[in-house]
């Protein structure tokens, strides 16, 4: 283990294996582990609406062994969460990489002394996959 402590956050609508991958893997490389869970109304950034209401999305994240703790993500400006966690390290999945947002946040992260660490992004499942799939099930598109 590298880091003290670990941040990583996702809205984690309908848990699938990319989500383990990501807190497992996250969790193997820090002592202690916070997951922020974003809050529905926040839901609203990736332009969706959350299937699982937050409530329950955080009890999830919060049973699973590799999480610490699991907080509310109120906001999805990453040094607002590092203010309030004061972390080392940030998981954050490869589709990010070289965004423009996340070019902003390594530097500014830096000047804290906090790392960015990319995991691959696990191909052929994700929330909005599994949620696409669902509603063509549901409206009898067979």
């Amino acid at each position: 283990m590298g880091y003290k402590i670990g941040y990583t956050s996702g809205v984690f609508d309908l848990f699938h294996i990319g989500h383990l991958n990501l807190l497992q893997r996250a969790k193997e490389q820090c002592e202690y582990l916070i997951v922020g869970v974003t809050i529905d109304d926040l839901v609203a950034y990736k332009n969706k609406k959350a299937v699982i209401p937050f409530e329950e999305r955080i009890k999830i994240i919060s049973a699973i062994k590799y999480v610490d703790i699991a907080v509310p993500q109120e906001s999805i400006d990453k040094l607002e969460a590092w203010n309030k966690y004061k972390f080392n390290v940030i998981f954050v999945g490869d589709d990010w990489k070289g965004s423009e947002s996340w070019i902003i946040y390594e530097n500014e992260l830096k000047k804290v002394n906090v790392d960015v660490v990319y995991f691959p992004y696990t191909k052929g499942t994700s929330s909005t996959l599994i949620n696409n799939t669902l509603i063509y099930l549901r409206d009898g598109n067979t």
